[in-house]
């Protein structure tokens, strides 16, 4: 893990070739969330700026969907090449603007990496397909071709895999893409665009944008000239969005927000599912829109697995993502500190049990400490919200029918986790539960070569597999008669 003083961050916007330098007012400053000290700054760009990049992006496209899908891939390569070569600079990176341990910021950068990796074989892409027409002299043609020039605006959390997870399928199939990250975190993505340039990626087919999101935002949703919008956010962030381009008609791929119920079935391995449990809710502090949420425990297994649970939890390490033995790493924010906190209190008062954790930590308001609620109820928000922290709330079931029926009630649909020893309750779980991803005995579910997203409320369309691939292209059927 490099120190400040070691990274040597890009604290500029690019567009086409030229990195757009910080002005001498108009900047965003971003904030290590470990220390609160400023980190550095990156430009405000002028809505000038937005269009001009558009422009560029645009005669991008237009010279790079003309290109071999061999020329294409082979440069992806080189651009993972570099990823691998630099990876503990970008973790590093990551830990300085986003927080997380730099062990899981190292893992973050690997992930992001498998997915220019997978988009880099040329075979995923479908090239279309010829028949016989019915009649003589007649053929019938399906080609597929690239969608156009993408916006994609990537979170916080994830800066780095977000980001690749985007810009890898659109490259591969031939389009340019304009990223714009999380004013929070936009140095991980201007490192790897950086990497990408030096990878032989032409100018102008990857544009980082900063500045004001409102602005940026409403210019990129209303401009005919973007084809397609990818968003990773909230839920009401990406209804916004989905208004904003109806106009345009655009093609979207939203990956929303997410309450990823945890099953605990009466057959379950209990030690392996506080396993799962650790490795779903701790990650990145509990950061992540896949994270388990509400976690559901029959009631033959509950005290075993509360009081299991318990003892891992108290043995998390808290600290900066720069000491090697961290855990926890902070929260993001205060406003995430703030909701944490109103859900743990609702909880309390509506009879929850705070087993451990429940405040912030003593040495810091930046961290809260992880937590475990004992006789969780559905009314709690913390069971019905996301709660994008460490905290974990039991609930004690009894009724497996009426469990699920409760959970197909709401209203986001992202992922879901179970434990169970039975080959009929998990095929019987895995097709009842109304969501866009099962975990089955795991906590960990992530894969480039897998399709990413969620069902309702939770967002349209699939990022990552061969799924992820067909979000950039568009087809086009051919009637020849000769």
């Amino acid at each position: 893990m490099m120190n400040e003083q070691q990274v040597d961050l890009k604290q500029a916007a690019l567009i086409g070739m030229n990195w757009i330098p910080c002005g001498r007012n108009n900047v965003q400053e971003v904030i290590n969330p470990a220390t609160g000290h400023l980190l550095g700054t990156v430009p405000k760009l002028s809505k000038e700026h937005i269009h001009n990049a558009i422009e560029i992006a645009e005669q991008a496209f237009n010279a790079w969907r003309k290109t071999s899908t061999n020329h294409r891939c082979a440069i992806l390569t080189k651009w993972y090449q570099k990823i691998e070569e630099n990876e503990e600079r970008l973790a590093s990176i990551i830990t300085l603007e986003q927080g997380k341990p730099f062990a899981e910021a190292l893992g973050e950068i690997r992930y992001a990496a498998s997915y220019i990796k997978w988009y880099s074989q040329p075979t995923l892409q479908d090239n279309g397909s010829i028949i016989k027409g019915d009649v003589e002299n007649e053929s019938l043609s399906i080609v597929t071709e690239p969608v156009g020039l993408c916006a994609a605006i990537t979170p916080w959390n994830f800066p780095a895999a977000m980001l690749t997870r985007k810009a890898a399928p659109a490259l591969a199939v031939g389009c340019s893409i304009i990223i714009k990250p999380a004013p929070e975190t936009p140095f991980t993505a201007l490192a790897l665009s950086e990497l990408a340039l030096q990878a032989g990626v032409p100018p102008g087919l990857i544009n980082v944008v900063t500045g004001d999101a409102p602005v940026i935002g409403d210019i990129l949703c209303s401009s005919k000239k973007i084809k397609k919008l990818s968003f990773t956010g909230s839920t009401l962030v990406g209804k916004k969005l989905m208004q904003a381009c109806a106009p345009t008609v655009k093609r979207l791929s939203l990956e929303l927000g997410g309450n990823a119920p945890f099953i605990v079935c009466n057959d379950a391995d209990v030690d392996k599912a506080i396993d799962g449990a650790m490795q779903s809710k701790f990650r990145n502090a509990g950061q992540t829109c896949v994270c388990a949420n509400a976690f559901y425990v029959h009631d033959s297994l509950y005290e075993r697995f509360a009081e299991g649970l318990e003892k891992r939890i108290k043995a998390l390490s808290l600290g900066q993502g720069s000491q090697p033995h961290s855990d926890i790493g902070p929260l993001i924010n205060e406003s995430a500190l703030e909701k944490v906190d109103a859900l743990v209190r609702d909880a309390k008062e509506k009879g929850g049990n705070i087993v451990c954790g429940g405040s912030r930590w003593s040495e810091s308001d930046r961290w809260y400490l992880p937590t475990l609620i004992t006789q969780a109820t559905v009314d709690m928000r913390c069971v019905q919200e996301e709660i994008f922290g460490p905290v974990v709330a039991l609930v004690r079931y009894s009724d497996e029918d009426k469990l699920i029926a409760q959970l197909r009630l709401q209203d986001t649909g992202l992922a879901a986790y179970f434990y169970s020893d039975s080959l009929s309750r998990i095929h019987q779980l895995a097709a009842e539960l109304n969501v866009g991803m099962v975990g089955i005995n795991t906590g960990l579910i992530s894969d480039a070569a897998m399709p990413f997203g969620g069902v309702k409320s939770s967002g349209v369309g699939r990022e990552g597999g061969r799924q992820g691939i067909m979000e950039y292209l568009e087809t086009k059927y051919i009637k020849l008669c000769y």
